[in-house]
C-alpha cells in the first residue's frame, strides 16, 4: 500500500498458538469462540505480522515475529510453523543487511525474537545495519523482568543491540522517517508503541497488542496478557474512535487472516471492513 512517498508491506513471520482464555481476559469463552475457534488444547490461531516499510530512503522493518531460536518442546506448546520474515523480505528483494531501521513496538518474544539468531551458543542481530528503536522504560522493564512478566522477556532477544550499540532507547513520541511516527500507548504494557504512517492525506495505524485482532476490537475485549488493561481501554477510546472517523487504515499484529482493515461505526458498534494490502 502506498500512501504518498511512504509505502508499506506487510510480512508475517508464520503463526502462533496461544491459549484463548488469556487472549480474552475477563470475556467467556461461549462469545470468544464464536469469533476465534480453538483447537483441542484450546489455543487459537494468530499471525505474527511484521510491517516493511520505505520512507524517506529507509527500509525499516516493525516487528520481528518470533523468530527462529525455538527448541521442540517451545515449538509445541506454540505450534510455531516460522520463521518466515527473511523469506518474506526477500521477495521485495531486501535481505537482511539492508534493513536501516528495526522498530519493536514492546520487547515480548512474538514482538522482538526475529531480532536475533544463534550462532554457536551466542545470540546476534539478524540485521546488522540496523538501528533497533525501543522504548527506554520498555528495555528496563525487559531487562528486570518480574514474576509476571519473566515468561514472555527473553534477554537475548535484545540484549545483544545493547552490546554492540544498535540499540536506540527513545522517551517520546518520535518521527523516525518521514511519515514514520512512534506513538506511545500503554496498556498491554508501561511503554508499549503503535505506529503511525502517513503519505498523500492518507494514514495507517499499526495497533500492536493495543488491538491485537479484528475480535479485540470492543473496548471491553481485551487480554489476560495486560499488565494495566484499564489503560488499554482508555487508549482504545482515544485512538479508534479517530480511526474510524478519518478514515485510517488499522493494522493488526496478531490477526491470522485480515491484518489490515478499514474501521466502521454501526449503532454505536465498531466493526472491520477488509482492505486490500499487497
Amino acid at each position: 500500500m502506498k500512501l504518498g512517498d511512504l509505502e508499506f508491506h506487510v510480512v508475517p513471520d508464520g503463526h502462533i498458538y496461544l491459549d484463548g482464555g488469556a487472549m480474552f481476559g475477563i470475556v467467556p469463552k461461549p462469545l470468544w469462540e464464536k469469533k476465534v475457534p480453538a483447537d483441542s488444547r484450546n489455543r487459537i490461531r494468530l499471525g505474527l505480522n511484521c510491517l516493511l516499510i520505505r520512507a524517506g530512503g529507509k527500509r525499516i522493518l516493525v516487528e520481528t515475529g518470533a523468530g527462529g531460536k525455538w527448541n521442540a518442546k517451545l515449538r509445541d506448546i506454540y505450534a510455531l510453523d516460522g520463521p518466515f520474515l527473511e523469506e518474506g523480505l526477500r521477495e521485495y528483494a531486501i535481505a537482511p543487511g539492508d534493513i536501516d531501521i528495526v522498530v519493536n513496538t514492546h520487547l515480548h518474544f512474538d514482538h522482538c525474537g526475529g531480532n536475533t539468531q544463534w550462532e554457536k551458543d551466542k545470540a546476534v542481530a539478524v540485521f546488522p545495519n540496523a538501528r533497533y528503536v525501543s522504548r527506554k522504560g520498555e528495555f528496563e522493564n525487559a531487562m528486570h523482568p518480574n514474576e509476571r512478566t519473566r515468561a514472555t522477556y527473553f534477554p537475548e532477544n535484545y540484549a545483544p543491540m545493547a552490546e554492540t550499540k544498535q540499540l536506540q532507547l527513545i522517551e517520546e513520541d518520535t518521527e523516525i522517517a518521514p511519515g514514520v511516527e512512534l506513538i506511545c500507548a500503554p496498556g498491554h504494557t508501561a511503554d508499549m508503541m503503535c505506529v503511525k504512517l502517513s503519505g498523500g492525506g492518507k494514514t495507517a495505524f499499526l495497533l500492536a497488542d493495543l488491538v491485537p485482532t479484528r475480535a479485540h476490537l470492543p473496548f471491553a475485549w481485551g487480554m489476560g496478557y495486560d499488565l494495566f488493561p484499564l489503560t488499554v481501554i482508555e487508549n482504545k477510546r482515544k485512538w479508534l474512535p479517530r480511526i474510524v472517523r478519518e478514515e485510517w487504515v488499522a493494522l493488526f499484529v496478531h490477526d491470522a487472516d485480515e491484518p489490515a482493515a478499514y474501521l466502521r461505526e454501526r449503532d454505536g458498534v465498531i466493526t472491520p471492513e477488509a482492505v486490500k494490502v499487497d
